[in-house]
């Protein structure tokens, strides 16, 4: 994804490894009331201000809150609002307070409500230059300019790891390219597949995932900042050079900026809509969870997890149980469950800003939070994932796999294929009657039932010459397969084939 550069010319150190959560909140049921300036007789009461601070969870914003703040500073000083002592007295202050922020040193003061205000307070305490810091902005269009840098960073992060899991599906397909496996329709055996055809079923929707990560991060990459309060400012802000500072470019470098400043402070289309990228990924992520809880349980048994994503149980000794993929099937579910708060969240919201907003962040970060890591924990599990082929092998040998085959057989042999359909069904009937496989039946038996069988029927039932005959574009036919896998090799980097 292109962000338009990194921001080289700005405070590298700003991002450290990340501080703990809420041990750094200092709640108290009695901290001081807070003074809400000239226009309020009486302070916020301290009921209302635990009630309404968001620091416990907004303060993992504090990179973005700095570097945009920096960058707005900067701007200031080009307008002429700051002079160039005070520009660099309010970076060196915001650079100290990233520095204790990143080392864990920096109080976050719930008095203080957010992010937002920590900072800009324990700024003003430090450089009386940083009081000049907010002209021109709102925390309407602050907060706004926050999430969209912070999420932005985490659409790129999630997108390796989207790549990351289809790299892992690739490699365990090469690594058991030659193992077949039934393909299931209703939970019932349907028709033979190659298990590398079935793992990339999931690289492909992956892959669509990839793609909508990408056209979501086109509207996360717009500034908001300069929209102020929601109507702007009368001072000469520059929101071009701001935009591009913080890298909201398109790919030929024009700067991306919100076009109405009403939309720009109460939009949040594009939390939803990645809400939305995030609970279709869930959902695939659950699916494919499924798919390896049923193939790891003792009546499938065709692959093993490795023990080191896997769990006992507290009464049983013998039990392996697969939570790490029970969990991620799991956890889809609050991802969804996002998806409609922010829906609901918005759907009566009047124009402008309205306090409602801050729900949002929590429900945002909890689906960024539970697919990246679902996402790092399947291609773990699947990397040390190994396949039991015997087992596999016996399974697709099952001669009512290869019952649309037969039927294709007579179809050749210019028998309609609904007739061909019957005719195979009632073949099917008489080898249980019989209590043979369906390859068992004698060629009487087949011409009984249809005259058109004759002595190449056996043919069909090759279970390799079946496969190979599958050749068409998608198909799970052994060509097919082995360009499919090199095709993905090639498109995700993993140079050479890997399998045995």
């Amino acid at each position: 994804m292109e962000t338009g550069g990194p921001l080289t010319w700005g405070w590298p150190h700003l991002y450290c490894a990340e501080t703990s959560t809420r041990e750094f909140v200092k709640k108290s049921a009695t901290h001081p009331p807070v003074s809400r300036g000239g226009r309020f007789g009486k302070a916020t009461a301290a009921v209302v201000s635990r009630f309404s601070e968001s620091i416990s969870f907004d303060w993992r914003l504090w990179r973005q809150d700095l570097v945009g703040s920096m960058v707005h500073a900067t701007m200031l000083k080009r307008i002429g609002i700051l002079k160039a002592a005070e520009l660099r007295e309010i970076v060196r202050g915001l650079d100290e307070i990233g520095r204790e922020i990143g080392s864990g040193r920096f109080v976050w003061k719930p008095e203080f409500e957010d992010v937002h205000m920590n900072i800009e307070a324990e700024l003003t305490r430090r450089v009386p230059a940083g009081a000049k810091l907010h002209t021109g902005r709102s925390r309407n269009d602050q907060v706004a300019l926050d999430i969209r840098l912070w999420l932005r960073q985490e659409l790129v992060e999630i997108a390796g790891r989207v790549g990351g899991l289809q790299r892992a599906l690739v490699d365990l397909g090469e690594r058991y390219r030659e193992v077949l496996i039934p393909g299931y329709t209703h939970l019932q055996r349907a028709q033979p597949v190659y298990l590398a055809h079935h793992l990339l079923a999931y690289v492909e929707m992956l892959d669509r995932d990839g793609a909508r990560l990408q056209d979501c991060f086109r509207r996360v990459n717009v500034c908001p900042l300069g929209s102020g309060a929601l109507a702007g400012s009368t001072l000469p802000l520059d929101r071009e050079f701001v935009a591009r500072k913080l890298g909201f470019v398109d790919a030929r470098g024009r700067p991306q900026l919100s076009q109405n400043s009403m939309d720009a402070v109460s939009d949040r289309d594009f939390a939803v809509e990645f809400g939305a990228v995030a609970a279709l990924l869930a959902v695939h992520l659950s699916r494919l969870a499924e798919d390896l809880i049923l193939w790891a349980s003792s009546e499938f048994n065709f692959i093993r997890i490795d023990d080191a994503y896997t769990t006992g149980s507290s009464l049983m000794p013998q039990k392996r149980n697969p939570d790490v993929a029970e969990l991620t099937r799991g956890k889809s579910a609050r991802v969804i469950g996002n998806l409609v708060a922010l829906l609901t969240l918005l759907k009566g919201l009047p124009m402008t800003y309205n306090r409602d907003l801050q729900e949002d962040k929590e429900r945002l970060f909890d689906s960024v939070d539970t697919v990246r890591d679902c996402l790092e924990l399947m291609a773990g599990m699947l990397a040390g994932t190994t396949v039991n082929e015997p087992v596999c092998e016996s399974a697709a040998a099952d001669p009512n796999l290869l019952a649309t085959d037969l039927a294709d057989y007579l179809v050749l042999k210019g028998v309609p294929f609904r007739a061909a359909h019957h005719a195979v069904g009632a073949a099917v009937t008489l080898a249980e009657k019989l209590g043979v496989a369906l390859d068992g039946l004698s060629l009487a038996d087949l011409q009984g039932i249809n005259p058109q069988f004759d002595a190449a029927v056996s043919g069909v039932f090759d279970l390799k010459r079946a496969m190979a005959r599958r050749r068409s574009v998608g198909s799970p036919g052994a060509g097919e397969v082995r360009r499919q896998l090199a095709r993905w090799r090639r498109t995700l980097g993993l140079g050479g084939r890997s399998g045995r």
